[in-house]
């Protein structure tokens, strides 16, 4: 196995998501919305690369408020399972919480479904401070 090694992206980096491996992302990467979720400033994005292959990602979004402070949402991660439980998970985690810290982001914040036990277990080994909370998927837009 070659070395993973991790990188920011950007908007200039969109052929870099030519070969992705099996179950980093929830479905097919659609090149329009790569291109418009990479050129936002406030989306952040650290691709874990193995021999030119995307074998896992972690995607942020800085939230700005005008009445709290700049926040982190950690909102989607995945390593191929090929390569889970090797702490691809928590590097990339680390790696785009220290780039929300270089954006003014003071907290981080992160949902996952009650049953993903893997991804609960990753979250709490940054001892965190966990909350109930409720969501609410609003889809007729």
């Amino acid at each position: 196995m070659a070395e993973v090694v991790l990188r920011a992206v950007g908007p200039a980096d969109a052929g870099l998501f030519a070969r992705v491996a099996p179950d980093v992302f929830d479905g097919p990467v659609v090149p329009e919305r790569l291109a418009a979720y990479l050129a936002s400033p406030e989306h952040l994005m650290v691709l874990a690369i193995s021999d030119g292959v995307i074998v896992g990602q972690v995607a942020g979004v800085v939230h700005r408020h005008p009445d709290l402070p700049t926040e982190l949402y950690i909102d989607n991660l995945g390593v191929t399972p090929a390569l889970q439980r090797q702490g691809i998970g928590r590097r990339l985690v680390e790696a785009v919480m220290a780039i929300g810290r270089e954006r003014g982001c003071t907290e981080a914040w992160v949902g996952t479904e009650p049953d993903n036990l893997p991804a609960r277990a990753l979250y709490k080994r940054l001892q965190p401070r966990e909350e109930e909370t409720f969501a609410f998927y609003l889809y007729d837009l």
